[in-house]
């Protein structure tokens, strides 16, 4: 049988010194291969150096913020910042600026909608052959208490009456005058992106998804953005502009560390608002700073209406229209109109309280990374999840109930007598409770710490001083005393129930009371439930 011969070593080959080598092209191969190996074994050194850090580093603490649409979420996000990452804060606090006129000019023309309807039924009412004038945009009321959709027949019912209207021409006069603020909501809008909206879509299924039929329908591969809303803001913020607050006027322009790359993760939503490119054609680069022409274009129209804007809402007649309506904007979110001289200004600066206030909506399922800024756990890291909560975007929150710390769980008693924005049948108290048992009952959180926050109570008490009866809503509240201290402890007993009825194994209840946007008591709630998971986690992990 033939020998075959052996199949040279490519690699052999490669590596040969080539034929005829002078001395002189050999000692400088052998110093270009002496020098490769040293990269190469400073890279070798430098993955042994990180992974030993990446060992001796804690893991992050992983905390769920949970609840309904508008109940307090983000918001609860923005007091952690507040409180531990304040140069974080601080840094993105100057791009808040234009979501505060946006929420400024939405309730504004929320109130011009308003009034054009009252002023149409007046015009109908005097003269059958008129045909009244009304802008062409549609009405769009938000957080309206129960009873407050504005109905042909509440029509009929309330404006029935020509002697009962008190809008004059004068105010028709005046907001005229405000009618260029439509159009700077249409170009905010377009600015901040798909966060901006409040358009409210009817959810899926009911209080909790993930629970129906006691099966989770699996969804595809998505990326979700660890900017949450900051993807929004990323499009007006400053690039390198000097800090007001900073000391010494530095320039503090330092990114957060949850502004960090994308993750691939399962069934994980996208979130809505997009990254704005310096070479975008919408924007211009001046000294540093990126600037939207709509946003510049904007706060000048925002600052030559802010005498008007002042005294629509302060008008008496106006305030009685909207009493009639059930309308009271100062109990909903993004509510600046007492502050209409001090926002609309063009040299206006967002406050810490400002942005703590300002609204700007929650798409899909958000991570915030926030590392201690100092202190004895400075360097410390959590990531908090803020999830959408209307419920056509719950069925996300079911992925990130696993390797999950611990879960706030946001519950707004206040809204004991309105009802849910996408389905106007289920009252929003009611929502709460479903989905709090829904996710108590879940096996997958069985293990984990879960923390009710009964917020908005400044709401409440504001609310029952007005005369409005919880029994009226709630009729197992039954002759209870209609003040905060009584509702807030019947409230906290049915969240309480349930956690006892529904809970896989026994826990125990953690509940505080809540005004969010009330950054100096919330400091305090906040370091208390930081101090309870750390230490609850520590306990865990003693058992493991």
């Amino acid at each position: 049988m033939p020998v075959r011969a052996e199949t040279p070593d490519p690699l052999a080959i490669a590596i040969a010194p080539p034929p005829n080598e002078t001395p002189a092209e050999r000692w400088a191969r052998d110093q270009r291969e002496a020098h490769a190996r040293r990269i190469s074994e400073q890279i070798d050194d430098q993955i042994r150096a990180e992974k030993q850090a990446l060992k001796k580093r804690k893991p992050p603490m992983k905390l769920l913020l949970l609840g309904q649409s508008e109940s307090g979420k983000s918001t609860t996000v923005k007091n952690f910042q507040l409180a531990y990452a304040y140069d974080a804060f601080l840094a993105e606090r100057a791009a808040w600026r234009a979501v505060i006129h946006l929420n400024l000019v939405r309730s504004i023309n929320n109130i011009l909608d308003v009034l054009w309807r009252e002023l149409s039924a007046r015009s109908s009412l005097g003269d059958s052959n008129t045909r009244p004038y009304t802008p062409s945009t549609e009405l769009q009321l938000m957080n309206g208490p129960l009873d407050t959709d504005l109905e042909d027949e509440d029509d009929d019912r309330e404006s029935g009456d020509a002697s009962d209207l008190i809008l004059t021409e004068t105010h028709r006069v005046l907001m005229l005058r405000l009618a260029p603020l439509r159009q700077v909501q249409r170009d905010l809008e377009r600015s901040l992106g798909a966060a901006s909206s409040e358009e409210i879509r009817p959810g899926p299924g009911g209080a909790a998804p993930w629970s129906v039929g006691g099966s989770v329908r699996q969804r595809e591969f998505s990326v979700t953005s660890r900017t949450g809303w900051k993807s929004a803001l990323c499009r007006v913020r400053a690039v390198g502009r000097m800090s007001l607050d900073s000391p010494n006027g530095r320039q503090d322009m330092r990114r957060s560390d949850s502004s960090g790359p994308d993750v691939q993760v399962p069934a994980r939503p996208r979130t809505a608002g997009r990254r704005p490119s310096l070479s975008s054609p919408s924007c211009e680069v001046s000294e540093g700073r990126i600037e939207d022409p709509d946003l510049e274009t904007a706060s000048e129209v925002i600052s030559s209406c802010a005498d008007d804007m002042h005294a629509l809402w302060m008008d008496h007649a106006v305030r009685i229209v909207l009493d009639k309506k059930g309308m009271r904007p100062e109990e909903g979110p993004g509510f600046f109109l007492n502050d209409v001289k001090r926002v609309a200004t063009r040299t206006y600066q967002p406050s810490d309280d400002d942005v703590v206030r300002a609204r700007l909506r929650t798409m899909g399922v958000q991570e915030h990374r926030i590392k201690f800024e100092k202190g004895s756990e400075a360097g410390t890291e959590w990531q908090i999840y803020d999830v959408g909560g209307a419920r056509s975007l719950r069925h996300a929150w079911y992925p990130y109930f696993d390797d999950i710390n611990a879960i706030i769980f946001l519950a707004p008693i206040s809204c004991f007598d309105e009802r849910l924005a996408e389905d106007r049948r289920v009252n929003r108290l009611q929502d709460s409770l479903l989905l709090w048992k829904a996710v108590c009952s879940t096996k997958l959180l069985a293990k984990v710490q879960l923390i009710l926050f009964l917020n908005k109570c400044d709401l409440l008490e504001k609310k029952l001083a007005r005369g409005v009866r919880i029994v009226d809503y709630v009729p197992t509240y039954g002759s209870k005393p209609n003040d905060l201290e009584s509702a807030a402890r019947y409230f906290r007993s049915q969240f309480k129930d349930i956690s006892a009825r529904h809970s896989p194994f026994t826990r125990d209840f953690y509940s505080f009371l809540t005004s969010v946007v009330d950054t100096k008591a919330t400091r305090i709630t906040v370091a208390t439930v930081r101090e309870g998971i750390q230490r609850n986690n520590l306990k865990t992990a003693v058992f493991l």
